[in-house]
């Protein structure tokens, strides 16, 4: 098992790292295991209800009666647990430490589900440049003997219509190279849409589909873009889209043609990408976001409310989402809000 990196999370205890007790496989975890109140909070309350009790009992048996207050103040902290919605952010000191931690966050809860030949883990999993260094400590883990992937099924974000799959900037190409070669997994395990497809819709329904059939993605992993985009579903795009075509915007075309010698020409203009919707129904979402240029993205994210023009933001409702990001990507937000988040208040 690997221990978390230092990091600051909306919990109380955020100095110390986060380790391995505290991730729990995905269906035994707490949505809201960031949520319980500090004691500190916690105890005045409960004392307020023993003093208000025993002063409403007037005498008989005093500890039995607190006892039962005791009882409904702790169902009540449960309750709070469970179903306030609390997102999470991480903010690390710069990109290689956001990294780490997003790689063994993910190596912790593949190892936690304990996956088997019945009963795979299911992870969604995104390209660009921001999620190499996770890709690149994956595959470390797994090279030292920490990490297997025999028995995981990924589903890929998004990819090119009209691109070879042998094409050097086809996502095809660049799972494969940069990832999926390097480690265990069963090529018939790792699901990605086929930009190439007779018809395309048709393709678009048989991955979600496939999604269905896996029971599911356990952790959906993202990137974003600076306009706030994750996957290809850029502004303006519906907060409950799935899996479609889509027409790339001029800015999504020109950040992309770094890729293609710079020539706007050899760009594609089309993409098929999971939906909002789709993210949206994983069991856990974490979103890494780096770098000073993508710092008004965290913004919209983090502090303003839910709007299809920034669709990053839709992950506000999601009851289990964590942002990782390093102190760049911070440099918009407000500072009691960074404060907040590293557990400083």
């Amino acid at each position: 098992m690997l221990t978390l990196p230092q990091e600051s999370v909306c919990s109380p205890s955020a100095a110390q790292p986060l380790d391995v007790p505290m991730l729990r496989p995905p269906e035994a975890a707490s949505p809201r295991a960031c949520a319980e109140p500090p004691a500190a909070r916690r105890r005045p309350l409960l004392a307020r209800c023993f003093r208000i009790a025993s002063a409403r009992r007037g005498g008989g048996s005093a500890a039995a009666f607190r006892s039962a207050v005791l009882g409904v103040c702790r169902g009540f902290i449960l309750l709070y647990k469970l179903f306030a919605a609390i997102m999470r952010l991480v903010i690390l000191e710069d990109y290689d430490q956001a990294s780490e931690w997003a790689a063994k966050y993910i190596c912790n809860r593949i190892i936690q589900f304990k996956p088997t030949q019945g009963r795979y883990f299911t992870l969604g999993l995104p390209t660009g440049s921001t999620p190499l260094g996770c890709y690149k400590k994956l595959i470390e883990y797994h090279k030292n003997g920490d990490l297997s992937f025999k028995y995981v099924k990924t589903f890929n974000m998004d990819e090119y219509v009209g691109l070879p799959r042998n094409h050097p900037e086809s996502y095809h190409s660049y799972m494969w190279n940069n990832f999926f070669k390097h480690i265990d997994i069963d090529p018939n395990n790792a699901h990605i849409l086929d930009g190439n497809a007779p018809d395309l819709q048709v393709e678009c329904d048989a991955f979600e589909k496939k999604i269905e059939e896996a029971g599911g993605i356990d952790l959906f992993v993202g990137g974003i873009g600076p306009d706030g985009h994750i996957a290809f579903n850029e502004p303006g795009s519906s907060l409950s889209s799935r899996t479609r075509l889509k027409t790339l915007a001029m800015d999504t075309i020109l950040a992309n043609a770094k890729y293609f010698d710079g020539d706007l020409s050899k760009v594609p203009t089309m993409a098929l990408t999971v939906g909002v919707g789709t993210v949206m129904d994983a069991r856990e979402v974490m979103i890494l976001i780096t770098g000073a240029h993508k710092a008004f993205a965290l913004y919209k994210a983090i502090e303003e409310g839910v709007n299809h023009m920034w669709t990053v933001s839709a992950f506000q409702q999601h009851p289990r989402t964590i942002f990782v990001c390093d102190e760049d990507a911070t440099l918009e937000l407000r500072v009691k809000t960074v404060k907040y988040f590293k557990g400083e208040h």
